[in-house]
Protein backbone atom coordinates (compact mmCIF):
# COMPACT_ATOMS: atom_id res chain seq x y z
CA UNK A 1 0.00 0.00 0.00
CA UNK A 2 1.41 3.37 -1.00
CA UNK A 3 1.49 6.28 1.40
CA UNK A 4 -1.18 7.94 -0.72
CA UNK A 5 -3.47 4.90 -0.44
CA UNK A 6 -2.87 4.68 3.31
CA UNK A 7 -3.70 8.34 3.74
CA UNK A 8 -6.85 7.89 1.64
CA UNK A 9 -7.97 5.05 3.93
CA UNK A 10 -7.17 7.12 7.02
CA UNK A 11 -8.99 10.09 5.49
CA UNK A 12 -12.16 8.03 5.13
CA UNK A 13 -11.80 6.98 8.76
CA UNK A 14 -11.45 10.65 9.69
CA UNK A 15 -14.67 11.48 7.86
CA UNK A 16 -16.45 8.57 9.57
CA UNK A 17 -15.19 9.72 12.97
CA UNK A 18 -17.05 13.00 12.62
CA UNK A 19 -20.34 11.17 12.21
CA UNK A 20 -19.63 8.68 14.97
CA UNK A 21 -18.74 11.49 17.36
CA UNK A 22 -22.30 12.84 17.20
CA UNK A 23 -24.15 9.53 16.83
CA UNK A 24 -26.62 8.51 19.50
CA UNK A 25 -25.92 5.79 22.03
CA UNK A 26 -28.82 3.83 20.55
CA UNK A 27 -27.25 3.72 17.07
CA UNK A 28 -23.79 2.81 18.35
CA UNK A 29 -25.25 0.05 20.52
CA UNK A 30 -27.31 -1.24 17.60
CA UNK A 31 -24.16 -1.45 15.48
CA UNK A 32 -22.29 -3.38 18.16
CA UNK A 33 -25.12 -5.84 18.71
CA UNK A 34 -25.46 -6.36 14.95
CA UNK A 35 -21.71 -6.98 14.67
CA UNK A 36 -21.88 -9.50 17.52
CA UNK A 37 -24.63 -11.40 15.74
CA UNK A 38 -22.67 -11.35 12.48
CA UNK A 39 -19.56 -12.74 14.21
CA UNK A 40 -21.61 -15.70 15.39
CA UNK A 41 -23.35 -16.11 12.02
CA UNK A 42 -20.02 -15.97 10.18
CA UNK A 43 -18.19 -18.19 12.69
CA UNK A 44 -17.43 -20.92 10.15
CA UNK A 45 -15.87 -18.45 7.73
CA UNK A 46 -13.85 -16.87 10.54
CA UNK A 47 -12.60 -20.28 11.71
CA UNK A 48 -11.68 -21.28 8.15
CA UNK A 49 -9.71 -18.07 7.68
CA UNK A 50 -8.05 -18.56 11.04
CA UNK A 51 -7.12 -22.14 10.18
CA UNK A 52 -5.36 -20.88 7.05
CA UNK A 53 -3.50 -18.32 9.18
CA UNK A 54 -2.48 -21.04 11.64
CA UNK A 55 -1.19 -23.30 8.88
CA UNK A 56 0.94 -20.49 7.48
CA UNK A 57 2.18 -19.61 10.97
CA UNK A 58 3.22 -23.21 11.64
CA UNK A 59 5.05 -23.29 8.32
CA UNK A 60 6.89 -20.15 9.43
CA UNK A 61 7.76 -21.87 12.75
CA UNK A 62 5.85 -19.58 15.14
CA UNK A 63 6.25 -20.85 18.68
CA UNK A 64 3.41 -22.34 20.73
CA UNK A 65 2.55 -19.20 22.75
CA UNK A 66 2.32 -17.17 19.52
CA UNK A 67 0.12 -19.84 17.95
CA UNK A 68 -2.15 -19.76 21.00
CA UNK A 69 -2.54 -15.99 20.69
CA UNK A 70 -3.39 -16.42 17.01
CA UNK A 71 -5.79 -19.34 17.42
CA UNK A 72 -9.55 -18.83 17.34
CA UNK A 73 -12.09 -21.42 18.47
CA UNK A 74 -15.85 -21.45 18.56
CA UNK A 75 -15.65 -20.52 22.23
CA UNK A 76 -13.30 -17.60 21.54
CA UNK A 77 -15.58 -16.27 18.79
CA UNK A 78 -18.52 -16.51 21.19
CA UNK A 79 -16.45 -14.60 23.75
CA UNK A 80 -15.71 -11.91 21.14
CA UNK A 81 -19.43 -11.54 20.40
CA UNK A 82 -20.25 -11.47 24.11
CA UNK A 83 -17.65 -8.73 24.64
CA UNK A 84 -19.30 -6.59 21.94
CA UNK A 85 -22.68 -7.01 23.62
CA UNK A 86 -21.14 -6.21 27.00
CA UNK A 87 -19.65 -3.01 25.57
CA UNK A 88 -23.02 -2.10 24.06
CA UNK A 89 -24.58 -2.47 27.53
CA UNK A 90 -22.11 -0.03 29.12
CA UNK A 91 -23.00 3.57 29.86
CA UNK A 92 -22.00 5.87 27.01
CA UNK A 93 -19.12 8.09 28.19
CA UNK A 94 -19.62 10.69 25.46
CA UNK A 95 -21.24 13.84 26.83
CA UNK A 96 -20.62 12.93 30.46
CA UNK A 97 -19.94 16.00 32.59
CA UNK A 98 -16.78 15.20 34.50
CA UNK A 99 -16.94 18.28 36.69
CA UNK A 100 -18.40 21.76 36.63
CA UNK A 101 -18.82 24.97 38.58
CA UNK A 102 -20.12 28.52 38.30
CA UNK A 103 -17.68 31.42 38.52
CA UNK A 104 -18.45 34.60 40.51
CA UNK A 105 -19.10 36.42 37.22
CA UNK A 106 -21.85 33.91 36.36
CA UNK A 107 -19.90 31.85 33.81
CA UNK A 108 -20.77 28.13 33.89
CA UNK A 109 -17.59 26.07 33.36
CA UNK A 110 -17.73 22.33 32.64
CA UNK A 111 -15.40 19.55 31.53
CA UNK A 112 -17.23 17.15 29.20
CA UNK A 113 -16.13 13.81 27.75
CA UNK A 114 -15.72 13.75 23.97
CA UNK A 115 -14.31 11.15 21.54
CA UNK A 116 -10.61 11.13 20.66
CA UNK A 117 -11.41 11.03 16.93
CA UNK A 118 -9.49 8.34 15.03
CA UNK A 119 -7.73 5.70 17.10
CA UNK A 120 -4.99 3.70 15.41
CA UNK A 121 -4.34 0.22 16.82
CA UNK A 122 -1.24 -1.67 15.70
CA UNK A 123 -1.01 -5.20 17.04
CA UNK A 124 0.35 -8.69 16.58
CA UNK A 125 -1.16 -12.14 16.23
CA UNK A 126 -4.37 -11.72 18.24
CA UNK A 127 -7.48 -11.49 16.03
CA UNK A 128 -9.74 -11.08 19.08
CA UNK A 129 -8.12 -7.64 19.51
CA UNK A 130 -9.73 -6.69 16.20
CA UNK A 131 -13.28 -6.91 17.52
CA UNK A 132 -12.47 -5.73 21.07
CA UNK A 133 -10.67 -2.60 19.87
CA UNK A 134 -13.29 -1.79 17.26
CA UNK A 135 -16.18 -2.26 19.68
CA UNK A 136 -14.69 -0.01 22.33
CA UNK A 137 -13.73 2.69 19.84
CA UNK A 138 -17.19 2.79 18.26
CA UNK A 139 -18.86 2.90 21.68
CA UNK A 140 -16.69 5.91 22.58
CA UNK A 141 -17.65 7.65 19.33
CA UNK A 142 -14.33 7.06 17.58
CA UNK A 143 -13.37 5.59 14.25
CA UNK A 144 -10.67 2.93 14.44
CA UNK A 145 -7.87 2.21 11.98
CA UNK A 146 -6.58 -1.33 12.54
CA UNK A 147 -3.18 -2.59 11.49
CA UNK A 148 -2.70 -6.24 12.45
CA UNK A 149 0.13 -8.64 11.67
CA UNK A 150 0.60 -10.71 8.52
CA UNK A 151 0.06 -13.89 10.57
CA UNK A 152 -3.57 -12.92 11.30
CA UNK A 153 -4.48 -11.11 8.08
CA UNK A 154 -7.06 -13.63 6.81
CA UNK A 155 -8.80 -13.75 10.19
CA UNK A 156 -8.78 -9.97 10.54
CA UNK A 157 -10.32 -9.46 7.11
CA UNK A 158 -13.36 -11.60 7.92
CA UNK A 159 -13.81 -10.10 11.39
CA UNK A 160 -13.55 -6.53 10.10
CA UNK A 161 -16.10 -7.30 7.39
CA UNK A 162 -18.59 -8.36 10.08
CA UNK A 163 -17.89 -5.20 12.08
CA UNK A 164 -18.35 -2.95 9.05
CA UNK A 165 -21.63 -4.66 8.16
CA UNK A 166 -22.79 -4.05 11.73
CA UNK A 167 -22.15 -0.33 11.32
CA UNK A 168 -24.06 -0.22 8.05
CA UNK A 169 -27.02 -2.06 9.60
CA UNK A 170 -27.27 0.72 12.16
CA UNK A 171 -27.01 3.43 9.51
CA UNK A 172 -23.47 4.38 10.49
CA UNK A 173 -20.48 4.73 8.12
CA UNK A 174 -18.63 1.48 7.47
CA UNK A 175 -15.31 3.34 7.43
CA UNK A 176 -15.72 3.74 11.19
CA UNK A 177 -13.81 0.44 11.26
CA UNK A 178 -11.00 0.13 8.70
CA UNK A 179 -8.24 -2.43 8.22
CA UNK A 180 -4.79 -1.75 6.78
CA UNK A 181 -4.05 -4.90 4.81
CA UNK A 182 -0.45 -4.05 3.93
CA UNK A 183 1.53 -5.70 6.74
CA UNK A 184 5.01 -4.70 5.59
CA UNK A 185 7.45 -2.94 7.90
CA UNK A 186 7.31 0.11 5.66
CA UNK A 187 3.54 0.22 6.04
CA UNK A 188 3.85 -0.04 9.82
CA UNK A 189 6.19 2.94 9.95
CA UNK A 190 3.94 4.96 7.62
CA UNK A 191 1.00 4.07 9.87
CA UNK A 192 2.85 5.39 12.91
CA UNK A 193 3.41 8.69 11.07
CA UNK A 194 -0.20 9.43 10.09
CA UNK A 195 -0.19 12.67 12.02
CA UNK A 196 -3.26 14.68 11.13
CA UNK A 197 -5.22 11.48 10.45
CA UNK A 198 -4.76 9.43 13.66
CA UNK A 199 -5.36 11.17 16.99
CA UNK A 200 -4.08 8.43 19.29
CA UNK A 201 -2.00 5.34 18.53
CA UNK A 202 -2.17 2.21 20.66
CA UNK A 203 0.32 -0.64 20.10
CA UNK A 204 -0.22 -4.21 21.30
CA UNK A 205 2.79 -6.40 20.73
CA UNK A 206 6.29 -7.34 21.75
CA UNK A 207 9.42 -5.37 22.46
CA UNK A 208 10.34 -4.97 18.78
CA UNK A 209 7.00 -3.29 18.01
CA UNK A 210 7.26 -0.97 21.01
CA UNK A 211 10.85 -0.02 20.14
CA UNK A 212 9.85 0.71 16.55
CA UNK A 213 6.95 2.86 17.73
CA UNK A 214 9.11 4.88 20.12
CA UNK A 215 11.67 5.43 17.35
CA UNK A 216 9.30 6.20 14.47
CA UNK A 217 5.91 7.45 15.66
CA UNK A 218 4.91 11.06 15.10
CA UNK A 219 1.37 10.36 16.30
CA UNK A 220 0.67 10.63 20.07
CA UNK A 221 0.59 7.14 21.56
CA UNK A 222 -0.37 5.21 24.68
CA UNK A 223 2.11 2.42 25.39
CA UNK A 224 0.83 -1.10 25.98
CA UNK A 225 4.19 -2.29 27.31
CA UNK A 226 5.74 -5.52 28.53
CA UNK A 227 4.06 -7.59 31.21
CA UNK A 228 6.92 -8.67 33.47
CA UNK A 229 4.47 -9.51 36.26
CA UNK A 230 5.47 -10.72 39.73
CA UNK A 231 3.75 -12.76 42.42
CA UNK A 232 5.22 -12.26 45.90
CA UNK A 233 4.44 -14.96 48.47
CA UNK A 234 4.78 -13.33 51.87
CA UNK A 235 5.75 -15.00 55.14
CA UNK A 236 2.12 -14.59 56.25
CA UNK A 237 0.69 -16.20 53.11
CA UNK A 238 -1.84 -19.00 53.08
CA UNK A 239 0.39 -21.40 51.13
CA UNK A 240 -2.48 -23.39 49.63
CA UNK A 241 -3.94 -20.14 48.31
CA UNK A 242 -0.52 -19.04 47.09
CA UNK A 243 -0.03 -22.28 45.20
CA UNK A 244 -3.37 -21.94 43.42
CA UNK A 245 -2.73 -18.29 42.54
CA UNK A 246 0.78 -18.91 41.18
CA UNK A 247 -0.35 -21.88 39.09
CA UNK A 248 -3.22 -19.86 37.63
CA UNK A 249 -1.08 -16.77 37.04
CA UNK A 250 1.51 -18.80 35.14
CA UNK A 251 -0.36 -21.63 33.46
CA UNK A 252 -3.86 -20.47 32.54
CA UNK A 253 -2.48 -18.64 29.46
CA UNK A 254 1.32 -18.31 29.54
CA UNK A 255 1.51 -16.29 26.34
CA UNK A 256 -0.41 -13.20 27.46
CA UNK A 257 0.81 -10.01 29.10
CA UNK A 258 -0.88 -10.57 32.48
CA UNK A 259 0.73 -13.97 33.04
CA UNK A 260 3.24 -14.16 35.90
CA UNK A 261 6.90 -14.17 34.86
CA UNK A 262 8.63 -14.00 38.26
CA UNK A 263 7.84 -15.64 41.60
CA UNK A 264 9.28 -14.08 44.76
CA UNK A 265 9.09 -16.06 48.00
CA UNK A 266 9.80 -14.86 51.54
CA UNK A 267 12.72 -16.71 53.08
CA UNK A 268 10.60 -17.80 56.08
CA UNK A 269 8.31 -19.96 53.90
CA UNK A 270 10.66 -20.87 51.05
CA UNK A 271 11.61 -24.34 52.38
CA UNK A 272 7.94 -25.30 52.63
CA UNK A 273 6.56 -23.55 49.58
CA UNK A 274 9.12 -24.01 46.81
CA UNK A 275 8.99 -27.83 46.58
CA UNK A 276 5.20 -27.87 46.40
CA UNK A 277 4.97 -25.10 43.80
CA UNK A 278 7.70 -26.69 41.69
CA UNK A 279 5.68 -29.93 41.64
CA UNK A 280 2.51 -28.05 40.68
CA UNK A 281 4.11 -26.09 37.81
CA UNK A 282 4.41 -29.14 35.60
CA UNK A 283 5.98 -28.36 32.25
CA UNK A 284 7.32 -24.97 33.35
CA UNK A 285 11.06 -24.33 33.09
CA UNK A 286 12.14 -22.81 36.39
CA UNK A 287 15.25 -20.68 36.78
CA UNK A 288 16.28 -19.36 40.17
CA UNK A 289 18.83 -17.56 42.29
CA UNK A 290 21.40 -19.42 44.40
CA UNK A 291 19.07 -19.68 47.41
CA UNK A 292 16.31 -21.18 45.29
CA UNK A 293 18.77 -23.68 43.79
CA UNK A 294 19.87 -24.77 47.25
CA UNK A 295 16.27 -25.88 47.92
CA UNK A 296 15.57 -27.00 44.34
CA UNK A 297 18.87 -28.33 42.94
CA UNK A 298 17.22 -29.27 39.64
CA UNK A 299 16.52 -25.61 38.84
CA UNK A 300 18.83 -23.83 36.39
CA UNK A 301 20.49 -20.56 37.46
CA UNK A 302 18.60 -17.35 36.70
CA UNK A 303 20.42 -14.52 34.96
CA UNK A 304 19.78 -10.80 35.24
CA UNK A 305 18.05 -11.03 31.88
CA UNK A 306 15.73 -13.77 33.17
CA UNK A 307 14.46 -11.56 35.98
CA UNK A 308 13.96 -8.67 33.56
CA UNK A 309 12.22 -10.61 30.77
CA UNK A 310 8.65 -11.17 29.71
CA UNK A 311 8.87 -14.84 28.72
CA UNK A 312 5.38 -15.21 27.22
CA UNK A 313 5.81 -18.95 27.58
CA UNK A 314 6.43 -21.83 29.96
CA UNK A 315 9.34 -20.33 31.86
CA UNK A 316 9.38 -18.70 35.31
CA UNK A 317 12.12 -16.88 37.21
CA UNK A 318 12.13 -17.57 40.96
CA UNK A 319 13.82 -15.63 43.74
CA UNK A 320 13.96 -15.74 47.55
CA UNK A 321 13.75 -12.43 49.40
CA UNK A 322 14.44 -11.61 53.04
CA UNK A 323 11.41 -9.41 53.60
CA UNK A 324 8.86 -7.07 52.03
CA UNK A 325 11.49 -4.38 51.51
CA UNK A 326 13.54 -6.78 49.39
CA UNK A 327 10.47 -7.81 47.38
CA UNK A 328 9.58 -4.17 46.73
CA UNK A 329 13.16 -3.41 45.68
CA UNK A 330 13.21 -6.38 43.29
CA UNK A 331 9.93 -5.34 41.66
CA UNK A 332 11.10 -1.73 41.38
CA UNK A 333 14.29 -2.89 39.66
CA UNK A 334 12.89 -5.48 37.25
CA UNK A 335 9.15 -4.82 36.92
CA UNK A 336 7.61 -3.35 33.79
CA UNK A 337 4.84 -1.43 35.57
CA UNK A 338 2.10 -3.80 34.40
CA UNK A 339 0.65 -5.99 37.19
CA UNK A 340 2.07 -7.09 40.55
CA UNK A 341 0.49 -9.43 43.11
CA UNK A 342 1.04 -10.26 46.77
CA UNK A 343 -0.27 -13.26 48.68
CA UNK A 344 -0.54 -12.54 52.40
CA UNK A 345 -2.92 -12.61 55.36
CA UNK A 346 -1.20 -9.60 56.93
CA UNK A 347 -3.37 -6.55 56.24
CA UNK A 348 -0.62 -4.04 57.00
CA UNK A 349 1.80 -5.78 54.63
CA UNK A 350 -0.84 -5.89 51.90
CA UNK A 351 -1.61 -2.20 52.31
CA UNK A 352 2.04 -1.27 52.15
CA UNK A 353 2.47 -3.38 49.00
CA UNK A 354 -0.48 -1.67 47.27
CA UNK A 355 0.80 1.75 48.32
CA UNK A 356 4.47 1.34 47.35
CA UNK A 357 4.44 -0.82 44.23
CA UNK A 358 4.55 1.37 41.11
CA UNK A 359 2.41 -0.51 38.59
CA UNK A 360 -0.78 -0.06 36.60
CA UNK A 361 -2.48 -2.77 38.68
CA UNK A 362 -1.71 -4.22 42.10
CA UNK A 363 -3.48 -7.32 43.39
CA UNK A 364 -3.85 -8.75 46.87
CA UNK A 365 -4.56 -12.49 47.14
CA UNK A 366 -5.62 -12.77 43.49
CA UNK A 367 -4.05 -13.90 40.22
CA UNK A 368 -2.44 -11.39 37.88
CA UNK A 369 -4.63 -12.91 35.15
CA UNK A 370 -7.53 -10.78 36.41
CA UNK A 371 -5.90 -7.62 35.03
CA UNK A 372 -8.12 -7.47 31.99
CA UNK A 373 -10.80 -5.08 30.79
CA UNK A 374 -13.51 -7.72 30.72
CA UNK A 375 -12.63 -9.01 34.19
CA UNK A 376 -12.64 -5.45 35.55
CA UNK A 377 -16.14 -4.86 34.20
CA UNK A 378 -15.05 -2.63 31.30
CA UNK A 379 -16.67 -4.92 28.72
CA UNK A 380 -13.35 -5.37 26.92
CA UNK A 381 -10.08 -3.50 26.52
CA UNK A 382 -8.16 -1.95 23.69
CA UNK A 383 -4.93 -2.56 25.59
CA UNK A 384 -3.27 -2.28 29.00
CA UNK A 385 -1.35 0.94 29.38
CA UNK A 386 1.90 0.81 31.36
CA UNK A 387 2.50 4.54 31.10
CA UNK A 388 1.15 7.29 33.33
CA UNK A 389 -0.23 9.95 31.01
CA UNK A 390 -3.89 9.96 29.92
CA UNK A 391 -4.55 6.26 30.63
CA UNK A 392 -3.06 3.57 32.87
CA UNK A 393 -4.05 -0.07 33.14
CA UNK A 394 -6.84 -1.70 31.09
CA UNK A 395 -8.20 0.83 28.61
CA UNK A 396 -11.97 0.75 28.20
CA UNK A 397 -14.44 3.23 26.73
CA UNK A 398 -13.61 6.09 29.11
CA UNK A 399 -9.92 5.83 28.28
CA UNK A 400 -10.87 6.30 24.62
CA UNK A 401 -12.24 9.76 25.31
CA UNK A 402 -10.71 13.08 26.30
CA UNK A 403 -12.18 16.21 27.88
CA UNK A 404 -13.48 19.38 26.30
CA UNK A 405 -14.10 22.60 28.22
CA UNK A 406 -17.62 23.97 27.70
CA UNK A 407 -18.23 27.51 28.99
CA UNK A 408 -21.70 29.12 29.03
CA UNK A 409 -22.35 32.76 29.74
CA UNK A 410 -24.91 35.47 29.20
CA UNK A 411 -22.83 38.20 27.65
CA UNK A 412 -19.78 38.30 29.95
CA UNK A 413 -16.63 39.99 28.60
CA UNK A 414 -13.23 39.99 30.25
CA UNK A 415 -12.18 43.31 31.75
Amino acid sequence: MTTTALEALAGRAREASRRLAVSSSALKNEALRAAAELLETDAEAILAANQADLEQARAESLDDPALDRLRLTSARITAMATALRDVAALADPVGEVIEGWVRPNGLSVQRVRVPLGVVGVIYENRPNVTSDAAGLCVKAGNAVLLRGSSSALRSNRVIVEALRKGLVKAGLPDDGVALVEDTSRESAIAFMRLRGFIDCLIPRGGRALIDSLVENATVPYVLDGDGNCHVYVDQAADLAMAEEIVVNAKLSRPGVCNAAETLLVHRAVAERFLPRIAASLEGVELVGDSEVRRILPQVAPATEDDFAREFLGLKLAVGIVDDLDAALAHIARYGSGHSEAIVTTDVATAERFTREVDAAAVLVNASTRFVDGGEFGLGAEVGISTQKLHARGPMGVRELTCAKWVVRGNGQVRR
